[in-house]
């Protein structure tokens, strides 16, 4: 699902990303742990095309996913391949005030020109999967912190992407919610075969993945 070789990522003189190998099967539960400051959250945002390598070709950088490469990409072809490929959940549900659960999930189907009866069958079905099916017209200030992370979970399936990459998406949940969003990943899996690459601090969480990748100062160690 992805292949990527040599990355290598700057801000000025520091040096974050030393080198990145990484290659993640189809249907992976993968988590990315290390201390902070290792390059975890930097590493997930180069994969999930939200931010690019340094000087890739000065590195004969190389990342793909399903077999597509999308560094050269303008930023048209980025959004479109980004919309259609990958789903983000984050720490902070990132759910928009002023649009109902339902109206924040079908939002990536609106930029992705899905047909509306067919959006709406799948948005159903994941509030189902989700158990949030009695939350679909309640605003986010209406929901519990574990109820929005879901939320944002149905968000980044909505378009079946064939990833999801998720940043501590446990971090800001109280510990029975976090292990109940650590069940509904690997449901989630067996059921769409969704690809799933996890940066967490959460050991419970890591140690249950199919494969845990250890960064240490801007390269996996192990």
């Amino acid at each position: 699902m992805i292949k990527a070789r040599n990355i290598h990522k700057s801000y000025g003189n520091l040096e974050v990303l030393k080198g990145v190998d990484i290659h993640i099967k189809v249907g992976e539960v993968v988590s990315i742990v290390g201390e902070s400051g290792a390059g975890k959250s930097t590493l997930l945002q180069i994969l999930g095309t939200l931010d690019l390598p340094t000087n890739s070709k000065s590195f004969d950088t190389e990342i793909t996913i399903a077999g597509e490469s999308f560094i050269n990409m303008n930023d048209k072809q980025l959004s479109k391949f980004r919309n259609q490929n990958i789903g983000f959940v984050f720490q902070f549900h990132q759910l928009l005030p002023e649009f109902t659960a339902l109206e924040n999930v079908l939002l990536p189907t609106k930029i992705a020109g899905v047909n509306e009866k067919e959006a709406m069958e799948k948005a159903y079905a994941l509030f189902e999967d989700l158990k949030i099916e009695q939350r679909l017209h309640h605003k986010p200030n209406q929901l519990s912190g574990g109820e929005a992370q879901r939320v944002a979970v149905a968000r980044a399936l909505i378009n079946s992407p064939k990833i999801i990459f998720a940043d501590e998406p446990t971090g800001n949940l109280d510990s029975k919610n976090a292990d109940d969003l650590h069940r509904l990943f690997f449901d989630l899996r067996d059921k769409y075969n969704q690809t799933f690459v996890i940066v967490t601090h959460n050991p419970g969480l890591a140690d249950i993945t199919d494969r845990k990748l250890v960064m240490k100062d801007g390269m996996i160690i192990e």
